[in-house]
């Protein structure tokens, strides 16, 4: 009951209403049976029609609450009639307020006449969801049937998604564990927030939920006909069928839309046979090179650039006298070679190797120093099939070994990434891999295999690489290039074959070639096929136990992580980090596995904001307290997470890491600052990059890792990136991954490898670059400048009204370049977009209600 001073504080119309509730609370408790119905009436309007702040509870509940038990024990004696169900109806109501955790709200609900619930407000919907979600699961818990929740359920989800609770129609549905029903009830008003909110879901979701959420959305778009979102998410489900299934359901509606799922499907590098030759010259990324090149016109950036312009040795402030002449001059030749690469990686031209000179600058590099020289070609004339072989055809008959093993190698880095008809890659390396005319010649064409066709799932190049890995009279060294490159070429595919020989092959060595360097390799190729695969690779962890090798826990947790890849699976994350927590004696045991659980971290958080930055924060406790393995890998995992994507946070952290005392630490921190800003030309990590090179100018290794850095920060002359997250960071390339994580793997033995004589990894980033342009085409498809607004991208999942997706945004006219965090929108309403995100290649078809403005 209120208190004597709350009475006195009560407004006339509150006691007044205060009254009549309870002379009608009297009335239920009377024997005349005609009272009832009216009284029941009358609390029925009086409950419906009050309004209250959002702060507090509505006045009649408030004044009912006192006399909640009386009410329930008059339903209790009342006999079973109409009045009975219609004041269970009220109970309903008055429960919100009373007990919480007895769910009496429900109780009653399912007692009553079932009238429809959002005719008793939004507050008791949302309450009554809550109980239905806590009521299934104990129903669960205990096996009773659900029925009655069920269809209670599908009488709320309409309302909720009437009334702007998306969120809460999803969730209700999940609780119940029937998402799959949530299509019959989205319509073209409602359709765009809940699949926005399903997705954004997805990575916070345990399987089967998370797969289950991608299907149910893929299903709404389809139905709504939204063909680049359904394709997207079928993309995210790696499900094949069902990108062939909506590829070929909007050829039937629209040509134009046909052609550009086929750009997104072709940035993703996902073939699919089919008859059209202009469709199939898009899947095969036949477009890019021309695109490319017309980009570098329009931003004024076709001009070749030398390696000094990129040092800006002039501005590094070394003393006179003092100049870098410790650095033997084949090493720095060597830096030069990588860093002309990158810079003009996809121009097809450049003022070192490529004039007609170019000759002399290989010769200004030492053996496998050539190597690498006469493959940075494949690199300058990245993407243009033709010229670039009709450029490297001379090298492939120069007297030095050096020098063939180099051209072909830069044969499967011309065609990273595009197909050809002819298939020239394929014809000009098969017959290298028997004939070899040396050990350098096989290695490369084996690289350069695994390069030209990653991704690409062919069967092939699988019957020429399978042999060398089974094949145990061969080295260590071929036989895991081999197994990596299958690992590339069929990154994702789980195929059983390769799996079987790679694990056959384990099982088959000595001791001795396991424990080499090369070991990570083959396990790292058996790892890419089970990339974002999740559950798909619990047999082969079950087999990698009954070897009987420190190798096998290496590989074990590099299979780990690339299944979880992506996923942001916290479970996962959690066991990575408890890998890193044993500090083992590194005489006795092998410690490296600790170094790819570093690298997990960062694989597995990837593509999830929030999981990202968590990441982050692990990997400064692990700096402080890890053991030196662990410590040598952390730069690397950070410049996995946010490679392309130059964080003012991140930068600091690797500067202060890249003047570490353990040399190696410091090595890896200068080479992931080099990732962090690939492609960006950020003007303050050149600036820091000029100051290491001061710094380390009497340390030849770090100076050289310098020197690489700056090529990468200047990738394409800033238009490339290597991040493998597109169409607004949706989508993971799994080529883009693995050529990722393969250079970083090459970088846990940086002494043998990369500052060894296999510098040619660094080639591996290859599969990951891809210009970060948009480019807007016209229906036949030629370039068509628009006007375009650029601006940091917004989450608004969730958000009422309509929300701006982009802030702080500028205006441009296409063709323009985005950064890993930005997003681009059709400032004219002149032209519609066919494709929902405006990234890559964008089709544009005149808008038909188009007015334009009559100008005075």
């Amino acid at each position: 009951m209120l208190s004597p001073v709350e009475l006195d504080v009560l407004s006339e119309e509150d006691l007044q209403l205060k009254n009549e509730l309870e002379l009608l609370v009297e009335r239920l408790k009377e024997n005349n049976v005609d009272l009832h119905r009216p009284a029941l009436e009358s609390l029925r309007t009086l409950i419906r029609t009050s309004t209250s702040s959002m702060t507090s509870v509505p006045k009649p509940l408030k004044f009912l609450r006192p006399h909640y038990a009386t009410v329930t024990e008059i339903y209790e004696s009342w006999p079973e009639s109409d009045n009975k169900l219609f004041l269970a109806d009220i109970l309903s109501v008055l429960a919100m307020t009373y007990e919480e955790g007895k769910r009496d709200s429900l109780k009653y609900r399912l007692k009553g006449l079932r009238e429809d619930p959002g005719s008793w407000g939004h507050e008791y919907v949302r309450h009554l969801s809550t109980e239905i979600g806590q009521e299934y699961e104990y129903r669960q818990e205990n096996e009773l049937p659900s029925e009655d929740l069920m269809t209670l359920a599908l009488e709320i989800v309409p309302f909720f998604l009437k009334h702007n609770a998306e969120a809460d129609a999803v969730d209700l549905l999940l609780e119940l564990e029937a998402i799959e029903k949530l299509p019959d009830f989205v319509d073209k008003d409602t359709y765009a927030r809940v699949c926005l909110y399903m997705v954004s879901c997805v990575n916070l979701l345990v399987p089967p939920d998370d797969v289950a959420f991608l299907r149910t959305a893929h299903t709404i778009y389809r139905k709504e006909n939204k063909f680049t979102e359904a394709v997207s998410l079928a993309i995210r489900l790696g499900d094949y069928d069902l990108i062939r299934e909506d590829f070929d359901a909007a050829g039937e509606l629209d040509e134009l839309l046909q052609k550009q799922i086929a750009f997104i499907l072709a940035r993703q590098q996902i073939a699919l046979p089919i008859e059209d030759d202009k469709i199939q010259d898009i899947l095969n990324n036949t477009h890019l090179t021309k695109h490319f090149i017309a980009l570098a016109k329009e931003l004024d950036v076709l001009e070749p650039k030398t390696p000094e312009d990129i040092y800006k040795s002039h501005l590094e402030n070394i003393r006179p006298g003092f100049s870098s002449g410790s650095v033997d001059s084949a090493r720095q030749n060597l830096a030069s070679t990588f860093v002309n690469a990158f810079v003009n990686a996809g121009f097809g031209n450049d003022k070192l190797i490529s004039i007609d000179d170019g000759n002399a600058w290989i010769y200004k590099n030492k053996d496998n120093g050539m190597l690498s020289a006469a493959a940075s070609i494949g690199l300058i004339m990245l993407w243009d099939v033709d010229a670039g072989l009709a450029q490297l055809d001379k090298y492939l008959y120069s007297t030095e070994d050096y020098i063939k093993a180099g051209a072909l190698l830069a044969i499967g880095l011309v065609n990273t990434g595009v197909r050809n008809e002819n298939d020239p890659a394929f014809a000009l390396l098969s017959e290298h891999i028997e004939g070899a005319a040396s050990s350098n010649m096989r290695i490369c064409t084996i690289v350069g295999l695994g390069m030209a066709y990653a991704g690409s799932k062919r069967a092939d190049v699988r019957d020429l690489l399978l042999p060398l890995v089974s094949d145990t009279t061969l080295t260590m060294e071929v036989a895991s290039l081999a197994a990596l490159s299958l690992g590339l070429v069929f990154a994702g595919d789980c195929n059983g074959d390769i799996t079987s020989t790679i694990l056959q092959t384990m099982m088959e060595r000595d001791d001795s070639q396991l424990k080499e360097t090369w070991g990570r390799f083959m396990g790292l190729g058996l790892a890419l096929l089970y990339l974002g695969k999740q559950d798909a690779a619990e047999v082969t962890l079950e087999t990698l136990k009954a070897i009987e090798h420190p190798l096998s826990k290496q590989v074990a947790v590099l299979v780990e992580i690339c299944s979880y890849a992506g996923t942001g699976n916290v479970l996962k994350v959690q066991n990575m980090l408890h890998l890193c927590n044993d500090h083992l004696d590194k005489d006795k045991e092998d410690d490296l596995y600790q170094a790819f659980a570093v690298l997990g971290v960062a694989l597995i958080a990837m593509g999830e904001d929030i999981g990202a930055e968590m990441a982050l924060r692990s990997f400064n406790h692990l700096m402080h307290y890890g053991e030196p393995v662990i410590r040598r890998a952390v730069p690397l995992a950070i410049g996995l997470l946010c490679a392309s994507n130059p964080l003012l946070n991140v930068l600091e952290t690797l500067s202060k890491y890249s003047h570490e005392n353990d040399t190696d630490v410091a090595i890896n921190a200068i080479f992931a600052m080099g990732l962090v800003g690939a492609g960006t030309n950020n003007a303050r990590l050149a600036q820091m990059l000029r100051q290491l090179a001061s710094y380390y100018h009497k340390e030849p290794n770090c100076l050289f890792m310098v020197r690489i850095s700056q090529g990468l920060l200047h990738m394409g002359k800033g238009t490339i990136s290597i991040n493998p997250y597109h169409s607004d960071r949706q989508l993971m390339s799994p080529v883009g991954i693995a050529g990722l994580l393969t250079t970083l793997i090459a970088f846990t033995d940086v002494k043998m490898l990369i500052l060894g004589r296999y510098h040619w990894f660094l080639y591996y980033l290859v599969t990951s670059m891809y210009p970060r342009f948009l480019i807007t085409l016209d229906e036949n498809l030629n370039s068509l400048p628009v006007t375009v607004r650029v601006g940091q991208a917004v989450d608004i999942v969730g958000q009422a009204g309509r929300p701006k997706t982009i802030t702080g945004f500028q205006t441009h006219s296409t063709p323009v370049l985005l950064a890993h965090s930005e997003r681009a929108e059709l400032a004219t309403e002149e032209y519609i977009s066919l494709s929902h995100v405006l990234e890559g290649f964008v089709l544009l078809r005149k808008n038909p209600d188009f007015m334009e403005e009559v100008k005075d």
